[in-house]
């Protein structure tokens, strides 16, 4: 299940819950959306212990996009 967060101006801990939340809920693979480097760090930390593969892009006005896929068992 994909799974698409808008998380601008979220502080944390919120964009992780809401992105936990994604994930408890079965979404396989996802494209995060945010403003704030301590959330894109904090998003992808969890992501990465979950079991995602984690691409990050940034823009120059400060804004970032996460995509995460699941990774396959036994990788």
């Amino acid at each position: 299940m994909r799974v698409e967060l808008n998380v601008r101006g979220l502080s944390c801990p919120l964009p992780v819950l809401k992105t936990k939340q994604a994930v408890d809920k079965g979404a396989t693979s996802l494209v995060v959306q945010g403003d704030s480097a301590v959330s894109r760090e904090n998003v992808q930390k969890f992501l990465r212990n979950a079991g995602f593969e984690v691409t990050v892009t940034n823009n120059n006005e400060g804004e970032w996009e996460m995509r995460a896929e699941k990774a396959a068992a036994g990788k």
